[in-house]
């Protein structure tokens, strides 16, 4: 009797419940995966709203229709597109200081076909030639003398190619979004001390090797150079980049994009309009390849003068050569 009512406990606990019971965990599933469905589907509406009405605040009209060197407009669903990236050496605290110049500088090339980028540093102290001013001189200068479109036609005069577009952020974007994303992690290279946004000398201090940074102290990575070059300031920043882009597609940070949207948006300007920067989203959503460069040279130090960044002529010829044939330019262009 005892092996039979084992056998018969064994059998009813393997029949299915019955059917009243299991139509109703059944709704109790299909409501709560509709509640989650409904839940981001209101907030990705939200953020799309959001993202409207804050970035086309950043957008100005830079009276350029389109880069000289573009015989056709561009369009970034369809074309290969390039962007310059301007950090700015502004803050809240040196408002009203004039037309800033430039602290961080970089060239985006964006490949639809392969979803790549190609982003180039461009060092600061690089000696070229400015249009504005029809002179030599350090290439962060050309942002003083005439904002970005003074940037622009010397970026394009020295690298052979159009800039379709272009972005300027300042010290507090680059602060905000760090700690939007909940900081990032980066290898840092030695021991140093740097000020902060504030100009408080000393105010940050960081030790060698691999570590989570928040704001502050990111800025302070991307900005010192005490203890080796501008070329090294440069790879730096190329690598806090990669390391903000990881961080602010990873799953954990969707329900931060808020956050991310007001600190790009009180602190941006650009040419872009909403519409040419949602078209930039494919590049975010899939596994971004970012090749980083820089124009490589040598200390150049004029008798009496100031220190500057020598650009290597062979090697800018290459680098020319690499940004032409990934915007799929067949032709080198010439500036007049």
């Amino acid at each position: 009797m005892t092996n039979t009512r084992i056998v018969r406990r064994r059998v009813q606990q393997n029949q299915p419940p019955p059917p009243k019971k299991k139509r109703k965990v059944l709704k109790r599933i299909f409501l709560v995966l509709l509640l989650a469905f409904l839940s981001v589907l209101g907030y990705g509406t939200y953020l799309y709203v959001k993202a409207g009405n804050t970035l086309s605040d950043s957008y100005v009209n830079d009276g350029r229709e389109k880069s000289e060197l573009r015989d056709e407009f561009v369009d970034p669903t369809k074309d290969n597109i390039s962007m310059l990236i301007m950090g700015v050496d502004t803050s809240e605290k040196r408002e009203g200081a004039g037309t800033p110049r430039t602290d961080a500088l970089m060239v985006a090339t964006f490949n639809k076909n392969d979803k790549s980028v190609n982003l180039l540093s461009i060092p600061r102290d690089s000696y070229v030639y400015i249009p504005e001013v029809d002179r030599e001189t350090k290439i962060n200068h050309a942002h003083a003398y005439g904002g970005p479109n003074a940037t622009i036609d010397t970026v394009e005069n020295l690298l052979d190619i159009p800039i379709d577009y272009w972005i300027t952020l300042n010290f507090e974007a680059f602060i905000d979004v760090v700690d939007a994303i909940g900081g990032i992690t980066v290898d840092v290279p030695y021991d140093f001390e740097e000020q902060d946004s504030k100009d408080r000398a000393g105010a940050i201090s960081l030790k060698e090797g691999i570590q989570d940074l928040d704001g502050e102290e990111a800025l302070a990575l991307a900005r010192t150079r005490k203890k080796d070059s501008d070329v090294m300031r440069g790879q730096r920043q190329q690598d806090i980049i990669k390391a903000i882009a990881k961080k602010s597609v990873s799953l954990g940070s969707v329900f931060k994009y808020d956050d991310i949207i007001d600190a790009v948006g009180k602190n941006m300007s650009t040419n872009m309009k909403f519409a040419e920067m949602r078209a930039l989203v494919h590049y975010a959503t899939t596994n971004l390849d970012i090749e980083t460069f820089t124009l490589e040279g040598e200390d150049y130090w004029p008798p009496g003068s100031a220190y500057y960044w020598m650009i290597d002529e062979e090697a800018l010829g290459e680098t020319k050569a690499m940004l032409q044939k990934h915007l799929d330019i067949t032709r080198p262009t010439v500036v007049q």
